[in-house]
């Protein structure tokens, strides 16, 4: 999937050639992460307790101005110096610099704090940075400036602590810590108010990819809960038809969430006790067969029922539509059966 959106992105003039050094190059399974927040929410923590964990690299504003050396960082350094705003498309020509390093291809990278507005977000996917997974943390903004007070950086590792929430146990990291220049109450308010003026656009454009996560919750917990998203593997977006197959013992409601299935995806409820006796009243051939079966309280031969199921989830709306199976099989030689006539949930 990630070789196609290249192809999209770049349409080579040699496809087949692309594909084989995107082959060759590419790490598929490297994390593709973006950290997003308002200041003070915890982003810096995250991303590199998520670099820790993941082995992958962290690239933020101030590592790309204070630890690389790229032909476009001295342009950068030169508006920060002459206290104006870096433009869009410098940050993002400069990220996409960064991130076609082979460390950020072999080993993954986790963006903090960008894109930051709509206009960055959309110049990061025209140069085909599209991240796997979106982190955004929330907190009120109460909580935010009143952790921003608190903040404490260790020049050695660039971790950060505070002096309420995440006070460091190391009697040496204690004495090390400085406060770092950052904003003022009123700096920080100014900052909120056009974070939460951009941020929705940013949201939109990575709805799909983005979980919220509570940042005013124990750092282990946000921890937690952000290590557990940026695991998960998206669905594909490749055209699926659901196959369902619900199995349980009598009384565990089969019937009930099978019908709330079918009511929520619009596939085909499936019950096999209710297929047979549709069978028997419709008086075709294979309902005279299985009828004294039924009749007597006797078990219907698998073969039999095999043949009325198959026909059934071969029809065309199960075909299109999908469906959910529930009633069959109830042991194991008629899951084997189901499987020899490719009868296969998904």
């Amino acid at each position: 999937q990630n070789m196609l959106e290249e192809l999209l992105i770049h349409k080579p003039d040699d496809p087949i050639q692309f594909m084989i050094n995107h082959l060759k190059q590419n790490n598929d399974d490297a994390p593709r992460i973006c950290v997003l927040g308002p200041p003070a929410s915890g982003k810096t923590t995250v991303a590199m307790w998520l670099c820790k964990h993941l082995d992958a690299v962290r690239i933020s504003q101030e590592t790309l101005l204070s630890k690389e050396i790229l032909a476009l960082t001295k342009e950068t350094k030169a508006y920060k110096e002459r206290k104006q705003k870096i433009p869009n498309a410098l940050w993002a020509n400069l990220i996409q610099e960064r991130l076609s390093n082979v460390d950020c291809i072999k080993q993954g990278w986790i963006l903090e704090g960008f894109p930051e507005n709509q206009e960055q977000a959309w110049m990061l996917q025209s140069s085909g940075i599209i991240p796997r997974h979106v982190v955004v943390l929330y907190a009120p903004d109460t909580v935010l400036i009143e952790r921003n007070s608190g903040k404490r950086l260790d020049p050695f590792t660039e971790a950060v602590y505070h002096t309420t929430f995440d006070w460091p146990t190391d009697p040496l990291v204690q004495q090390r810590l400085v406060k770092p220049e950052d904003l003022s109450e009123e700096q920080l308010s100014k900052k909120l108010l056009e974070y939460h003026r951009n941020f929705p656009e940013v949201f939109q454009t990575y709805q799909k990819v983005l979980k919220s996560i509570n940042a005013d919750q124990p750092s282990v917990d946000v921890l937690s809960q952000v290590l557990t998203y940026v695991q998960t593997r998206h669905r594909s977006a490749a055209p699926f038809t659901p196959r369902i197959l619900f199995c349980g013992p009598p009384g565990s409601g089969r019937s009930l969430q099978a019908a709330l299935v079918a009511q929520k995806y619009g596939v085909v409820d499936i019950c096999c006790g209710q297929l047979l006796k549709e069978a028997i009243a419709d008086n075709r051939k294979l309902g005279e067969l299985i009828k004294p079966y039924v009749d007597n309280g006797y078990p219907v031969p698998d073969n039999l029922v095999m043949k009325i199921l198959a026909e059934r989830l071969n029809a065309l709306d199960c075909m299109t539509s999908g469906w959910v199976l529930h009633g069959f099989p109830r042991d194991v030689e008629q899951g084997e059966e189901l499987q020899k006539s490719h009868i296969i949930p998904n």
